[in-house]
């Protein structure tokens, strides 16, 4: 008798899994044990291209205080295992025309993943033609475009920060006209960008804060210190970061 119910119930559990505590659906999917991350945390490598004058060099601050490597940095801190490779082509007092040369002289890879573009203050501040630099504003976003693997998206224009706002700034004869110029720049490159489908971040603001805040000013009283440089990062970086994704 004993083994009778034995066998029946091993007959019973064939059909119906009896006495079973591993029961299943059909077409249920068995969870493994020890589950592993479908897409595990990759090594990657970012190529990322800045393009400027005095305002990404960085003059009058430390190599690490500019904004590009300030940029790069903070992608790295919120990419864990990204690696950004920083190439810095400017130079203080180059105007768009000194830019292009620059470029067209070193032919830089055309393989980079974010290229930033800020240029046009020399250009205002040696009172060159303003149709020059609107004739060559647009030659350099074409280039910034080339450069970034061809893709409008992978590139980003900064605005023209506000000198007038300095102590140097202020010692000139007519500092207002300064940010009228500047403003006539700004948003010639803003209103480009926009009908382009181009990302253009304003920071011109925070340099206007220059007077007010002292302390967004270098120790030569004329470029953005430290402190401005990582406000510029910190509108700059949302938008990198999404592009990088």
């Amino acid at each position: 008798m004993k083994r009778l119910l034995t066998l029946l119930c091993l007959l019973a559990g064939f059909f119906t899994g009896c006495g079973s505590s591993d029961d299943m659906s059909i077409g249920q999917t068995p969870v493994p044990q020890n589950p592993q991350p479908q897409n595990p945390t990759e090594d990657t490598t970012v190529r990322y291209l800045a393009l400027g004058d005095s305002y990404t060099i960085g003059q009058s601050v430390c190599a690490t205080c500019r904004f590009p490597e300030q940029l790069k940095s903070q992608i790295q801190l919120e990419r864990p295992g990204t690696t950004v490779n920083l190439d810095i082509i400017a130079t203080t007092g180059w105007t768009t025309s000194n830019l292009l040369q620059a470029i067209q002289d070193g032919n830089p890879s055309s393989d980079n993943d974010l290229v930033t573009l800020l240029i046009g203050v020399n250009n205002q501040y040696q009172h060159k033609a303003f149709s020059i630099y609107q004739t060559e504003f647009v030659s350099l976003v074409d280039k910034a475009i080339g450069l970034a693997k061809g893709d409008k998206a992978n590139v980003i224009v900064v605005s023209i920060p506000d000198y007038a706002y300095t102590p140097f700034g202020q010692n000139l004869p007519n500092p207002e006209n300064v940010s009228m110029e500047l403003a006539q720049y700004n948003t010639f490159a803003q209103n480009y960008c926009d009908t382009a489908g181009i990302t253009f971040v304003n920071i011109t603001d925070i340099t206007q804060m220059g007077l007010q805040y002292p302390t967004l000013v270098a120790s030569d009283g004329l470029h953005p210190s430290e402190q401005a440089y990582t406000q510029f990062t910190g509108r700059i970086l949302p938008i990198a970061l999404e592009k990088l994704q």
